[in-house]
């Protein structure tokens, strides 16, 4: 057995006990200790110091004291998905409260395929569950576990939120979403993450490479993009808002359209960021400067 093996079996192990544990919590147990035992750790990690020089460039009139809550608040939420991840399902029956209901009416009976997006916000597993429950069964976009048995164990748990399928990114992804969209499916994915590859786009005051995916998506299927906001109110409760499909008016250019829709993307995401920047992952080296 080799080391990577060996590597990936500990990794295994460890992800089943902790979701297992958590799972085995109720729920609100689970969401409070992931985000305990994540607030005590990860300010002192190194990583948070990318989060610290996001958050300053980004809001440069926030004092050092404001921004080190920010941080705090930033690892609090992500010990909260953690623990919340085996509770999806439930979540989406219990802890979920709906704004938007008609822009999913609307998506539902139009008989177009369609195109949800969402950001690394709140507990972004619950981003797509709202259209789940109005009988939309979305296909979810995601970026592939390295590990293949941490990525079985992920998909089991998201099964829920995802009645439509699972799709991992990449070409033979991009194949999968090309179909989905064809047959009048509608598609969920987080679209707030840099691509090495992508094109440049204005996001939070600073131009970043951006996944192009949504945009030329919509470009080619002429099909509605609709925004959809996770927001954590207090503990394991949530807020969903659906918005309206966005405007993206095509003007013949496949580029420039891309671009254009990408850039509202973008600015929608943004302004939902500056609203709770404590709920966004700015652990990720979003910029260039990173």
């Amino acid at each position: 057995m080799t080391a990577v093996m060996i590597r990936r079996r500990l990794e295994a192990v460890l992800a089943y006990a902790v979701l297992g544990f958590f799972a085995a919590l109720p729920v609100d147990w689970a969401s409070g200790l992931g985000g305990f035992l994540t607030r005590s750790v990860g300010p002192y990690l190194k990583v948070s110091n990318v989060a610290r020089r996001n958050l300053a460039r980004t809001f440069p009139e926030k004092s050092a004291a404001e921004i080190e809550t920010i941080v705090t608040e930033v690892w609090d939420n992500l010990g909260r998905v953690a623990g919340e991840f085996p509770h999806i399902d439930w979540l989406m029956h219990n802890r979920v409260e709906l704004v938007g209901r008609e822009n999913l009416e609307l998506l539902r009976d139009d008989g177009q395929p369609g195109l949800f997006v969402a950001a690394h916000l709140g507990n972004w597993e619950l981003a797509a569950t709202t259209a789940v429950m109005q009988g939309i069964p979305i296909i979810l976009v995601y970026r592939e576990a390295n590990n293949p048995w941490v990525e079985k164990l992920y998909r089991r748990y998201r099964a829920h939120a995802a009645p439509g399928g699972q799709i991992a990114k990449g070409p033979e992804g991009a194949r999968e979403i090309m179909q989905a969209l064809k047959s009048g499916g509608h598609v969920g994915m987080l679209v707030d993450q840099k691509m090495n590859d992508g094109i440049t786009v204005p996001f939070l005051g600073r131009e970043a490479m951006t996944a192009p995916a949504v945009g030329r998506f919509a470009v080619r299927f002429k099909c509605p993009v609709v925004p959809a906001r996770v927001e954590r109110l207090k503990g394991a409760h949530f807020r969903v808002t659906i918005c309206p499909p966005l405007d993206h008016t095509l003007c013949g250019d496949a580029h420039q359209d891309t671009l254009n829709l990408m850039t509202v993307i973008n600015d929608q995401i943004g302004a939902w960021i500056r609203e709770r920047p404590g709920q966004w992952l700015w652990l990720h080296k979003r910029w260039p400067e990173n």
